[in-house]
């Protein structure tokens, strides 16, 4: 098992939003501040940050609306392409066919993709470029 070679630990805990607004608003009553907010494809996206958690919340998803309505948990990876190939190889059970990309966030974009846990958890391997 060698993916653990390719990230450095927790990157952020991601929630879609029912009202964006509402949900960043409620983030900065608890002491988050806006680290990003960026526009993928119409739907918004803001990262809330608080010492060193991270919150990624967003728009254009559906909701759980119940308890365990986190979406995923993303680690901080070194490299998504080589990390995709080990998880593959490996034998891990992939959610992504490839690694996907958003170029409008962050300062140069980002490359990810996910795998399934045990109980049905997503875990993103997330690079920032």
């Amino acid at each position: 098992m060698m993916l653990s070679k390719y990230f450095t630990g927790v990157q952020h805990i991601g929630i879609p939003a029912n009202d964006l607004d509402q949900t960043i608003k409620f983030y900065k009553s608890l002491g988050f501040k806006v680290a990003g907010l960026f526009n993928n494809q119409g739907n918004r996206c803001a990262f809330m940050k608080y010492n060193t958690l991270m919150i990624e919340t967003w728009e254009g998803d559906p909701c759980a609306n119940k308890d365990g309505a986190i979406n995923h948990f993303a680690v901080n990876c070194t490299d998504a392409d080589k990390a995709f190939a080990e998880a593959k190889k490996d034998g891990y059970h992939l959610l992504d066919d490839h690694v996907e990309s958003i170029p409008a966030y962050w300062k140069h974009g980002i490359h990810f993709f996910k795998i399934q846990g045990p109980n049905h958890e997503a875990i993103e391997f997330c690079q920032i470029l």
